[in-house]
């Protein structure tokens, strides 16, 4: 899968473990809810690591911890669509 569609698919497992909907999660990371859309749409395509601290802190998590999934895992990811994006 491509490397945002990873993104897009931890977010919305953390919103689901949380019981957050998208616009909660945006309010506790302190950001506009079309930041976190634009995501999850695939409208952003490579969110910055600034955006993935603050949806982190909106989880209460470390980006470690954001990044200890399965979903990032080298042969999950589609590498020539991460390159050719």
């Amino acid at each position: 899968m491509p490397f945002i569609k990873a993104v897009d698919c931890r977010i919305l497992e953390l919103c689901r473990s949380n019981h957050l909907s998208i616009n909660g999660l945006a309010n506790r990371a302190g950001m506009p809810p079309s930041t976190v859309a634009s995501i999850l749409n695939e409208k952003s395509r490579n969110p910055g690591e600034l955006t993935i601290f603050k949806i982190c802190i909106g989880f209460g998590i470390s980006m470690a911890q954001f990044y200890a999934s399965e979903l990032f895992n080298v042969e999950n990811i589609d590498l020539e669509k991460v390159h050719k994006d």
